[in-house]
């Protein structure tokens, strides 16, 4: 099992699977102000910088998650409301993100996450 399977359990569990609810400006001010430093990594370099920490590497993605779905718009809770069906976007994100960063490793990770992101959602 990746490490990014792994980090990205907990991640998706967090924000997809169990919705997103709609940050407050100064939430999102603080999320962005945490996730910046990391937006240079690629899917590689993230796993270098932080080799046997996986919960470092769960908090910078589930960052860029709450980054993507704000940039978006969207609320998982209210555009999906079925539990079962956001369970499913779990898997799916997992999935995708990892497809994504097995196919290049130097891909940003912001992207890749928000590549995921939006293919669990449709």
């Amino acid at each position: 099992m990746s490490l990014f399977y792994k980090s990205t359990v907990l991640t998706a569990g967090c924000l997809i699977a169990t919705g997103f609810t709609a940050y407050a400006d100064e939430e999102m001010d603080r999320i962005l102000n945490e996730a910046m430093p990391h937006m240079h990594h690629s899917c590689e370099s993230i796993l270098a910088n932080y080799p046997d920490d996986e919960e470092a590497v769960a908090e910078i993605v589930r960052l860029m998650v709450a980054v993507s779905l704000f940039n978006r718009e969207v609320n998982v809770e209210e555009e999906i409301p079925d539990e079962e069906l956001r369970a499913t976007l779990k898997d799916e994100f997992i999935d995708r993100l990892e497809q994504i960063c097995e196919a290049d490793p130097d891909t940003l990770l912001a992207g890749a996450v928000d590549i995921a992101t939006k293919d669990a959602l449709n």
